[in-house]
């Protein structure tokens, strides 16, 4: 079936939605992030304006139980979200899909994981920018550099000393592989019971 209707129409929806201003804040580590909510209003304006309807269809992927480092029990899910979207004009139709997890020691541990996976469905699908970069995470890259190398100047290429190279094999996201401070790796590990990086926690916390 022919996209050229609604392929035009998702060109503007990407041209609207290029980027979302980072409004939410995390106040223990100090940063702030697009919030789902942001993303949806944008996003859903654009394909109100445009003819676009989206269902969004969750699916259950895991949900188990998990004790934290202190010994709390909480739920981790994970969901898959397939959004279908369909060119009211045209009936067209196209579908994006998104993961996301969510964790809590109540009920919303789901809810939380929908919320993450409509988000990144979103976020990734349209090519939308939040203006976060983890290579250019210059905090990361001193928080985990060896005290010679901080101290050195900088120049391109510069060898890392291996004791530095191992630090950061051993702090890595269990999720995504991302590489994590000591202080991120130790305030995951209490409130999670793994390792997680910034983004993952705020899948697990619904925040996102």
């Amino acid at each position: 079936m022919s996209m050229k209707a609604l392929a035009k129409k998702l060109i503007a929806v990407m041209k609207d939605c290029g980027y979302v201003m980072k409004k939410g804040e995390n106040t223990y580590h100090g940063y702030t992030y697009a919030t789902s909510a942001d993303v949806l209003e944008k996003v859903n304006a654009a394909f109100v304006q445009y003819g676009i309807a989206s269902a969004a269809v969750p699916e259950l992927l895991r949900l188990e139980d998990i004790t934290t480092a202190k010994g709390n029990r909480e739920k981790l899910a994970t969901v898959r979200m397939d959004i279908q979207l369909t060119d009211v004009e045209s009936g067209e139709t196209v579908q994006i899909t998104g993961l996301g997890s969510g964790q809590d020691s109540g009920d919303k541990a789901v809810m939380k994981a929908q919320t993450a996976a409509i988000k990144y469905a979103y976020l990734l699908s349209f090519a939308i920018s939040t203006g976060d970069d983890p290579e250019a995470d210059c905090h990361t890259d001193e928080m985990t550099a060896a005290p010679e190398e901080k101290s050195a100047p900088h120049h391109r290429m510069q060898p890392v000393p291996s004791r530095s190279r191992t630090a950061v094999k051993q702090s890595v996201c269990s999720v995504c592989g991302t590489v994590i401070t000591e202080k991120v790796l130790q305030f995951s590990k209490d409130k999670y019971g793994r390792a997680l990086c910034m983004d993952c926690q705020r899948s697990a916390k619904g925040i996102a």
